[in-house]
């Protein structure tokens, strides 16, 4: 199980833990430094107080603040209503229907300002299964974060006086490293089934302990995630394994049966495995969260190409079983996988086309005499293709000498790539020279 029992830590039910006061850490007791803080955050931090209006940072990036973790982007929130930001800010937009919100950008950077909501009334719209339909009433400071997910995600950060305010107890789980949800968990994911994964990935990322009260729900409700519109899944899933956690991320999923929700064609597949070195996917997610580390770029087209990849040989298999040619079966299994996939979640066009080539291109690997691997070569989608060869090596479905020839072919002039194109067309002459010689004999 990967919920564990922290300092302090009790088997019971959590409800509702929020104080009726907030517990304030005054600046000599939080490490939080503006130094630590955006630019672009800090100016719109200070132009909210200096129009009069609350000015603080809230959820994640106040929580990796005081983890000592630099955040990804920092998000505010405000008593001022969305009409009053933009009155604010040239620079701002007002986004959503469920709830709207301010985005105000600088350069590439968005910096979000939401106004303070309250929870659900009783009779707020909800779907048959509990989902939040309408989320758009504003409230006060303590009601926002009431509403809040995870206590460690209820944290404030004022700019006024540089103190952290914490309504739900989120400082002493951030100290006992603890996923704690807000409210009764069933209720809570009922409302947004996606908490769920939100649990998981913090989690992951954080390599903090799920609470036992949090943790227990999520075996019994995962089937609500087929009540997501499948692109919101799409957005999800990226957050989950591109978050530089993906293998811990895999494990926990699988732990909770939540990944057999959002694949429920490669859990199978997984599921039947004595040892999952077997698969492309460990050693993708791994590739992964390297490059991720090294901030490097990673694209969801290589991700989703090693997630189908094993289900799509045995599409192809059985197609071919069928006495379709290996192209044909290739083109067809293809449209196949993706479109049993996309009923969980959408995979847009732009990442669905690349993940093809990078599948088809593998065969092609194996032919290079003649023009062909330089051709293959000049492929704009040759270097990910490459990649994803590497990787089946490593799960021991493709030769090694054959990741080897491609590697130096790759990297050596005209002349030479030439000249190792020649060798493979007299080495296999030489071989049907034998063999009819063989014949003969």
């Amino acid at each position: 199980m990967y919920y564990r029992y922290g300092r302090g830590e009790t088997n019971k039910q959590e409800t509702n833990i929020l104080s009726k006061k907030p517990h304030i850490l005054p600046r000599d007791q939080h490490p939080i430094s503006r130094k630590h803080i955006g630019i672009s955050a800090l100016k719109v931090l200070n132009r909210l107080k200096e129009g009069g209006y609350d000015s603080l940072l809230v959820g994640g990036c106040v929580r990796d603040l005081m983890l000592g973790i630099t955040p990804k982007d920092f998000d505010v929130t405000t008593n001022a209503s969305p009409e009053q930001v933009r009155s604010l800010f040239k620079n701002a937009r007002l986004i959503g229907r469920r709830f709207r919100l301010a985005h105000i950008r600088f350069g590439r950077e968005v910096i979000e300002v939401a106004t303070y909501r309250k929870p659900p009334d009783d009779d707020v719209e909800t779907s048959d299964s509990g989902r939040l339909l309408r989320d758009n009433v504003f409230g006060t400071q303590q009601q926002d974060a009431m509403r809040r997910d995870f206590t460690v995600n209820a944290l404030y950060y004022d700019i006024r006086d540089f103190s952290v305010i914490d309504y739900a107890g989120g400082v002493k789980d951030l100290e006992h490293r603890v996923i704690r949800v807000i409210g009764k968990a069933e209720q809570r994911y009922r409302e947004d089934p996606v908490r769920m994964l939100r649990a998981i990935r913090f989690a992951s990322k954080l390599d903090f302990s799920i609470a036992p009260g949090t943790a227990k729900p999520i075996y019994l409700l995962g089937g609500l995630l087929n009540d997501i519109p499948p692109a919101r899944m799409f957005e999800e899933v990226l957050k989950l394994f591109h978050s530089g956690y993906a293998e811990r991320t895999l494990e926990m999923l699988r732990e909770y049966g939540l990944f057999a929700q959002l694949f429920p064609q490669v859990e199978r597949y997984l599921g039947s495995l004595d040892n999952m070195e077997h698969s492309v996917l460990p050693h993708a997610l791994r590739s992964t969260d390297a490059r991720i580390r090294e901030d490097k770029p990673v694209t969801p087209a290589f991700l989703f190409a090693a997630m189908l990849w094993d289900e799509l040989q045995k599409h192809i298999t059985r197609l071919m079983h069928n006495g379709l040619p290996h192209q044909q079966a290739l083109y067809m299994a293809s449209a196949e996988v993706i479109s049993e996939q996309c009923r969980r979640m959408v995979i847009p066009r732009r990442f669905s086309t690349p993940m093809k080539d990078i599948w088809a291109m593998q065969a092609r690997f194996e032919r290079r005499r003649g023009k062909q691997a330089l051709r293959l070569l000049q492929h704009r989608r040759f270097r990910a293709a490459y990649d994803f060869l590497l990787l089946r090596v490593l799960a021991g479905e493709a030769e090694q000498s054959l990741a080897d020839w491609w590697t130096e072919f790759q990297e050596v002039s005209k002349s030479k790539q030439e000249a190792m194109i020649s060798a493979l067309s007299n080495k296999a002459k030489g071989k049907h020279r034998k063999r009819k010689s063989d014949k003969n004999q």
